[in-house]
């Protein structure tokens, strides 16, 4: 049945005029790095997306043992470089390097090919960097969760500690740095349990105890929390096949607006933005702490520096691609050959084809709002 899945698979991207891949080299529970390869393809007049194939890398991880690989599979199962025009990879520098990377090596037998730094790649990237408070806060918390997980026998004590004492959540995900996207989930919870937490801790003698006990150190966990669950939201919306550059360029510029707003909001004192730490505060008849307020203010406006880096504003117009019927002949790309903006004319005139591009349109903005929408748990 595998056998068959794939040569249906081959046939299609055969079939296909081009194909785009993306390249993941990670790490398995073996600590084995394997190589994951993922294809976008034309088939029945619309993109498709599959897992093409995972193989181990023996030996190194260089660009060169990678590209060897590909090409190895790319060969035996009779698939074309030259359709190739899309490579989609993370910023490391063996899929990077501008001479001897990987998206080089294909460059030299795909020569279509355009090398894309993968959005949610760019997005862990950009959410990494904050002030030392916050940071100080965040590995302390981690530290804290994988005390508890780390080990079978603490993981069921506690969870028997959280029966008994009527909490509604005990089972947290196990942070690491690789683990990144968990850190929304993670803090969440454990901001939830910091009382069951501290309990937990101060029975098994661990230094961190008493940091559950800090109005001040609480605070700063709620607010992560809260801004991690955004960012995980963020993360979320970047993925699926129905996602392109444009989808990508709007909601990081939707980010950028609310970290904009909750910046002039926390300025003010207002913590509204963040349900939380405005609940902690109103539970405990507390005010917002200046070296915590200070503290969010500078991870907002990192965190909107960073993005900026991270995905700069396109500078090619491509909004004839959008609004293909709204063009106007001052507004053709320059680019353009004089038949391509003859045929682009000729589109945006196109009163048949209109209502069907309309449709289309709304049909995908519907999916999109319905994916919005929250679901029971």
């Amino acid at each position: 049945m595998a056998e068959d899945v794939k040569n249906t698979l081959i046939e299609h991207i055969k079939s296909s005029s081009y194909y785009a891949i993306q390249l993941d080299e990670t790490t398995d529970v073996a600590d084995l790095a394997n190589l994951m390869v993922y294809v976008r393809y034309e088939h029945d007049g619309a993109a498709q997306e599959d897992f093409l194939f995972c193989q181990p890398l023996e030996t190194r991880t260089t660009a060169e043992h990678i590209f060897q690989l590909l090409d190895a599979f790319v060969q035996e199962n009779g698939l074309e470089w030259k359709k190739c025009v899309g490579v989609c990879t993370d910023g490391a520098r063996a899929m990077t390097c501008r001479h001897s990377g990987v998206a080089a090596r294909i460059k030299e037998v795909a020569p279509e090919m355009r090398w894309t730094h993968c959005s949610i790649h760019r997005e862990a990237l950009a959410v990494k960097k904050m002030p030392d408070g916050l940071k100080s806060v965040l590995d302390s918390a981690v530290k804290s969760v994988n005390f508890i997980k780390a080990q079978p026998m603490q993981s069921r004590l506690f969870q028997v500690l959280c029966d008994e004492m009527g909490s509604e959540h005990f089972q947290r995900l196990l942070h690491t740095e690789v683990r990144w996207l968990s850190r929304g989930n993670v803090l969440s919870r454990l901001f939830e349990l910091h009382r069951e937490v501290q309990v937990f801790l101060q029975d098994k003698n661990f230094p961190l105890s008493d940091v559950f006990d800090d109005t001040v150190w609480l605070s700063q966990l709620a607010y992560l929390s809260d801004i991690f669950s955004c960012l995980n939201d963020l993360n979320l919306g970047l993925q699926g096949l129905s996602i392109n550059v444009f989808d990508v360029q709007d909601k990081i510029n939707t980010m950028l607006k609310k970290l904009e707003l909750f910046e002039i909001k926390v300025k003010a004192g207002d913590v509204s933005a963040f349900p939380a730490l405005e609940s902690f505060l109103s539970e405990n008849e507390l005010t917002l702490d200046e070296g915590v307020r200070d503290n969010m203010v500078a991870h907002l406006v990192s965190l909107r520096q960073q993005f900026r880096q991270y995905f700069p504003v396109m500078t090619e117009d491509n909004s004839w691609m959008r609004s293909p019927f709204s063009m106007e002949a001052s507004g053709l790309p320059n680019n353009f050959t004089v038949a391509e903006q003859d045929s682009l004319i000729e589109l945006s005139c196109d009163e048949t084809l209109k209502p069907a591009f309309r449709k289309a349109v709304f049909s995908g903005l519907l999916d999109k709002a319905t994916q919005r929408i929250p679901r029971p748990v």
